[in-house]
């Protein structure tokens, strides 16, 4: 599959995850605003619109001028029965996505240790960077901390959040868990430190530019 194949279909694994966000968002606050939407659910404002407007459109949630040039935005008998379907499959989801990668990850780490890699990092705080902590955990193996200069917090995992790669450490490879934008990291990350410093499962669907120069990532 291309890369272009891969990111298209990212944009569709997102789909149902942001559409059920949004129809959270609007439940829990109808004067809600576009950019407390993105803020919460960690989107792009343009991508935040985008949703809402599409929602608006498959009669979702209904829109309503408010004072001061404001919106409010409300359910709709039909957006509740979405959002109840979207909830159903996002629980399915998450737990054959929790199990897969639980496999993933533990197999990435046991790869990365026979092959000399004793410290490493994470990349992106995210629900398979908790899962691969618990799995280091597990088997023992020494994570320095998690990389993400877009959150605030300070601990993830009882692991330092750092603003980069500089201030992790010396570290042996550095482990993607981006679930967002998992191509455009890694090119990022292959790029500066070399792909072979860098791991990631096969769920993420990262596609290398230079096959001949493995990144490590289990196969």
């Amino acid at each position: 599959m291309s890369a272009n194949s891969k990111a298209i279909q990212q944009d569709s694994d997102q789909e149902g995850p942001i559409t059920l966000g949004i129809l959270n968002a609007v439940q829990d606050n109808s004067e809600l605003t576009q950019r407390s939407v993105a803020s919460d659910l960690g989107i792009a404002l343009g991508l935040a619109n985008s949703y809402l407007k599409r929602c608006v459109r498959k009669g979702l949630v209904k829109v309503k001028q408010a004072p001061a040039n404001r919106y409010s935005y409300y359910l709709t008998p039909k957006g509740f029965a979405e959002k109840s379907r979207l909830t159903a499959d996002y629980l399915t989801h998450s737990f054959t996505f929790y199990r897969r990668a639980r496999l993933q990850c533990t197999e990435l780490l046991e790869s990365a240790r026979s092959n000399g890699m004793a410290t490493l990092a994470l990349y992106r705080v995210s629900d398979l960077a908790e899962i691969m902590a618990l799995c280091a955990l597990e088997a023992e193996i020494s994570l320095t901390s998690v990389v993400d200069s877009s959150v605030t917090i300070e601990r993830f995992c009882s692991l330092p959040v750092v603003q980069s790669i500089d201030k992790a450490g010396d570290v042996d490879a550095i482990i993607l868990c981006d679930m967002l934008r998992p191509q455009q990291s890694y090119e990022k990350l292959a790029a500066k430190f070399g792909a072979g410093r860098i791991l990631y499962p096969p769920l993420l669907g990262i596609v290398e530019q230079q096959p001949q120069r493995r990144s490590g990532g289990v196969r």
